[in-house]
């Protein structure tokens, strides 16, 4: 269930030349087939890159269907391997966030992904209702337990992707690593997918970051600016990736689980803050494909959960929704 990532904008102060003024580290890469960053303090001015560039390896070789040779490429080939931790944690957390949204979050929809030409195996030609309808047959989370290390699927077709929740993933284990440290504050960001503790200590003032302009034209620009602490962030936008039929209705590239097909929606971006990143990017997927009213109706009864969403009205003119108190500047 692949999902195109709106990025927020991050801001940074500007570092002194002068050594003994700066405060912060700053890590840059790509990772993912995206980008990362990671800020921290530190008194003892440590380079944790080799670190993080082993984390991320890791879990590429775990989870990134776009590796060949990673556990999830396997299993989707029906080879047999052996799950690692990281695995189990994604997909122990996907089964809840799963069973939580009725089956609106489900990484087995992939298959569907790659058929409608969103993902990485390709388009499959004369895509029509009786072949989604034969692919729906693999569709379905509850289909797939884990059994001590070993992934047992009910349907042989059934083919797992976890790009909407393994980013969000990536952030907490970076974070949790940066934790072990005793790094007290910190920003992590892959993606757009965002964790901050603690404070910018170069500002002396909570992390601020943006949430960008739902922008069809490719250009980026901020919409508002947010402070947060303590807390994780993701942003998942359908602006930039999606297709329009005959009729020139717009489809985002988040695929129905319940049809199959891509689904038409007038929500551009929604923003999810909570306490961790794997739980943020989940839902921000599956808020997207649930729609405004049930959005709004779920969080009712999850108030850990924050949300901004903007939308396109009747007129095509962009309005917002913010849910649970999410943070306004």
């Amino acid at each position: 269930m692949k999902h195109n990532l709106l990025i927020p904008i991050i801001f940074f102060s500007f570092v002194s030349c002068n050594q003994e003024l700066v405060k912060n580290k700053k890590v840059t890469g790509s990772v993912f087939g995206t980008t990362y960053s990671v800020i921290y303090n530190s008194d003892k001015r440590i380079d944790f890159e080799p670190q993080f560039d082993s984390i991320f390896y890791i879990i590429n070789k775990s989870m990134s269907t776009y590796e060949q040779n990673s556990i999830i490429s396997k299993l989707n080939r029906n080879e047999d391997v052996m799950l690692d931790e990281h695995f189990i944690t994604v997909f122990d957390a996907s089964k809840e966030i799963y069973n939580s949204t009725d089956g609106v979050f489900d990484p087995t929809i992939g298959v569907l992904v790659n058929a409608w030409d969103f993902g990485p195996e390709g388009t499959i030609k004369n895509l029509d209702s009786l072949k989604i309808k034969e692919l729906m047959h693999s569709v379905g989370l509850n289909n797939v337990k884990i059994s001590g290390n070993k992934l047992i699927k009910k349907h042989k077709n059934t083919y797992l992707d976890f790009n909407a929740i393994a980013k969000g993933y990536a952030v907490d284990v970076i974070s949790e690593f940066l934790d072990d440290k005793d790094i007290a504050n910190y920003l992590v960001e892959i993606g757009g997918e965002i964790k901050a503790q603690g404070i910018n200590i170069d500002k002396l003032k909570d992390w601020k970051i943006g949430v960008e302009n739902p922008n069809f034209d490719g250009t980026q620009s901020i919409f508002k600016a947010i402070s947060i602490k303590n807390a994780a962030m993701a942003t998942s936008g359908t602006y930039r990736k999606f297709k329009i039929d005959s009729l020139g209705n717009r489809y985002a590239h988040i695929i129905d689980t319940k049809t199959g097909y891509p689904s038409e929606t007038n929500l551009l971006s929604v923003s999810v803050v909570t306490n961790d990143c794997i739980t943020a990017d989940a839902y921000a997927t599956a808020f997207k494909a649930m729609g405004i009213e049930n959005v709004t109706h779920f969080l009712q009864s999850h108030p850990e959960l924050k949300a901004f969403l903007i939308f396109e009205n009747d007129k095509g003119e962009f309005e917002t929704l913010s849910l649970n108190e999410f943070p306004d500047n």
